[in-house]
């Protein structure tokens, strides 16, 4: 017997009803994935990261991860908690759970959002990085990007709804980026255990 098409998520992500939309909506943090069936929409915020939102137009089966770096250098995560935070990991735990749901691989499409240049001092561009990553990955995999939002200076907020495909996306002004910022930050150094060096609707 197949196992039941419910919703998967990984890490800490929480459930909430949302007024405007008046429906469920998930909430994924970095290093989050989340597949679903339902008629629900899955939010997040994105900074230098990189968001996935995959789907099954057929099936209506859909989710989206949230990603920090394209992969992990020096060997792989054991645990799958943090692996997920690298692309590698996010892209490959999304599309498995998505097919675990009843999705078909060769129906397939994505959009794809965040790899703002958001980070003071970094050494290096991370959302260039993340946008790279995620561009070649879906071209290896046989995945159609149907459309994006990536890049620029402006951290984002997401909202996907996997029933439809339709996703919104609210670019934040600088009154909102030194919180964006600091919790990126934050996410990263958790993460690392070190300091780190130095069809798309828009609407406000």
């Amino acid at each position: 017997m197949s196992p039941p098409a419910v919703p998967i998520v990984l890490g800490r992500a929480s459930k909430y009803l949302d007024r405007h939309f008046n429906r469920q909506a998930m909430k994924i943090l970095p290093g989050e994935f989340y597949a679903t069936t339902e008629d629900e929409v899955i939010v997040t915020v994105l900074g230098s990261c990189v968001a996935a939102c995959l789907l099954d137009p057929i099936a209506m089966v859909g989710g989206m991860n949230h990603f920090m770096l394209p992969v992990k250098k020096g060997g792989q995560e054991p645990d799958n908690f943090y692996a997920a935070r690298y692309g590698a990991a996010a892209m490959e735990y999304l599309i498995n759970n998505l097919l675990h749901l009843g999705a078909q691989r060769d129906r397939l499409v994505a959009k794809a959002f965040g790899g703002g240049k958001v980070l003071p001092g970094m050494t290096s561009d991370v959302g260039g990085q993340n946008i790279d990553f995620v561009r070649h990955f879906l071209r290896s995999e046989d995945i159609p990007l149907w459309s994006e939002d990536m890049g620029g200076l402006h951290p984002r907020k997401v909202y996907f709804f996997p029933h439809t495909g339709q996703v919104l996306v609210k670019r934040m002004e600088r009154a909102h980026n030194d919180t964006v910022i600091t919790r990126e930050l934050s996410y990263m150094q958790e993460f690392t255990k070190a300091p780190m060096e130095g069809d798309v609707e828009l609407f406000t």
